[in-house]
């Protein structure tokens, strides 16, 4: 991995297409549409997806990137790389109606942080949009962003939370996102859409994630707390590759998949790699619960292999970021929280 010195490079780093992207891209056919397209992830996935297809030559497919942005310059930026930018809220169903017709569709809309404050917004945003979206596109394959939250919390000791394993999370905004499945698994099976649930669990870019958050208390001399004493890690532009090559194996009934690194990751230990990198000695608070949300991501490495970039590498660029005085984005994944509440 190259690693970025600015937030054009860093972009450009996580929007790259990989082989099996293209791949994906060549076997389906159809523009794509991008709803939610405005948060942490949704530019670079879109982004990803309009380079794969001008790479193999098909200029002519449309990649719609769907949000309410109100964010001009991030419009702005999507437009420049040839991304049909649509502002659109999708809590309304009559503008969802109007959205153009696509074969294929990534849904990343949702809300977590917040939930709180006001339970009932998170419920609308991750249950009556789906539905809206649903209605919309029953007759495309959809690719549903969801989140391992969506399981129990699991023994430390013991294996990681298969696709199969039954959903019953602690805390509100989990119950959201169990809700956002059953929304789309209903419409579903009126209507026979395929779809394929996308449970990413703590996707890294260098200006956020769990990654992130434990460097930066490391540096600035903060108590790490270790109380979820493991976590499952992947890089984000891994996570997008996965999510575009998902669509090829949406189904019906709707399929599940982990999306996460295979490693089971202790977070005391990140905290002590991090002091090695940044010269600075970890200051480490609490003690590792019995519990926590840990996540077996074997059929995603069936699928599509191993991700491009290793933990070590997401580390070092971190650090390096870090050091350098890297832009970040002010939103701590408040992963070490351990009763669901967010």
């Amino acid at each position: 991995m190259q690693q970025p010195t600015n937030t054009t490079e860093l972009e450009d780093l996580l929007s790259l297409p990989t082989s099996g992207v293209r791949e994906a891209l060549r076997a389906l056919e159809g523009d794509v549409a991008i709803l939610g397209a405005g948060g942490k992830m949704g530019p670079t996935l879109a982004r990803m997806v309009r380079r794969g297809l001008d790479e193999l030559g098909q200029h002519e497919r449309k990649v719609f990137a769907v949000s309410r942005f109100s964010d001009a310059k991030s419009r702005a930026e999507l437009e420049g790389h040839g991304v049909i930018v649509i502002p659109c809220d999708l809590l309304e169903r009559a503008a969802v109606q109007s959205l153009p017709e696509v074969p294929n569709v990534i849904f990343m809309a949702g809300q977590k942080f917040g939930t709180t404050e006001a339970p009932e917004l998170t419920w609308v945003m991750n249950t009556l949009v789906p539905a809206n979206v649903a209605e919309r596109y029953a007759r495309s394959r959809i690719v549903v962003f969801s989140t391992g939250c969506v399981y129990p919390l699991v023994p430390l000791s013991g294996p990681g939370s298969r696709e199969e394993d039954a959903l019953n999370p602690p805390g509100e905004y989990a119950a959201t996102c169990v809700g956002r499945e059953r929304v789309f698994t209903h419409y579903a099976k009126q209507h026979g859409t395929r779809v394929l649930f996308f449970r990413l669990c703590y996707a890294n870019d260098l200006r956020y994630g769990v990654l992130l958050d434990v460097a930066r208390k490391v540096a600035s001399g903060q108590p790490v707390d270790v109380s979820m004493g493991a976590v499952h890690v992947i890089w984000q532009g891994d996570a997008n590759a996965r999510a575009i090559q998902s669509l090829a194996y949406t189904s019906n009934p709707p399929l599940a998949l982990n999306a996460t690194g295979l490693e089971r990751v202790s977070v005391r230990w990140l905290a002590g790699r991090f002091g090695e990198l940044l010269g600075k000695e970890p200051i480490i608070s609490r003690t590792e619960g019995e519990r926590a949300w840990l996540w077996d991501a074997s059929r995603s490495y069936e699928w599509f292999g191993p991700p491009e970039v290793s933990l070590e590498e997401m580390m070092q660029a971190t650090a390096q970021w870090l050091r350098q005085g890297g832009a970040t984005i002010n939103k701590p994944t408040h992963f070490e929280a351990t009763d669901g509440k967010f």
